[in-house]
C-alpha cells in the first residue's frame, strides 16, 4: 500500500516531534529560523525544512523584516487539532475524576483504622 505524503494533512505534519518543538518555541513568540536554531540547538538545513513544511500547511506564517524571516504559529489552522483531542477531555477528566475518588476513599479507610 503507498504511504501518503507526510505533508498530506495537519495530523501527518504534527505528529513530527521535531516540528511540534518548532510550534511550542513559536507558540511564544514571533522568531527567526536563526533564533529557532539557537533555542533547539538543531541544524539550519532541518530547522528551514520543518519550517516550510508547516509553512506550506498554514500552521505557521511568515513575514519579511529586512533580510530575516520571521515566523509566528497560526492558531487559526491549530485549532482543528485543539478541536479533535477535545473530544478526549471528557475521558481524561473522568479518569481524573475516578483516581481522585479512589485516593479519598483509601483516605477514608484509613482514618476510620486508626479512629
Amino acid at each position: 500500500m503507498a504511504r501518503c505524503a507526510v505533508s498530506s494533512d495537519v495530523f501527518n505534519v504534527v505528529a513530527e516531534p521535531r516540528r511540534r518543538e518548532i510550534l511550542d518555541l513559536l507558540a511564544e513568540r514571533e522568531r527567526s529560523v536563526s533564533e529557532v536554531v539557537r533555542a533547539l540547538r538543531l541544524a539550519q538545513p532541518s530547522v528551514s525544512k520543518h519550517l516550510r513544511v508547516l509553512h506550506e500547511m498554514n500552521l505557521v506564517r511568515a513575514r519579511r523584516e529586512g533580510r530575516h524571516v520571521l515566523y509566528r504559529t497560526n492558531a487559526a489552522a491549530i485549532r482543528p487539532l485543539y478541536n479533535w483531542t477535545k473530544t478526549f477531555e471528557r475521558y481524561w477528566s473522568h479518569q481524573l475524576h475516578r483516581v481522585k475518588e479512589r485516593a479519598e476513599a483509601a483516605q477514608r479507610e484509613k482514618h476510620d483504622r486508626n479512629a
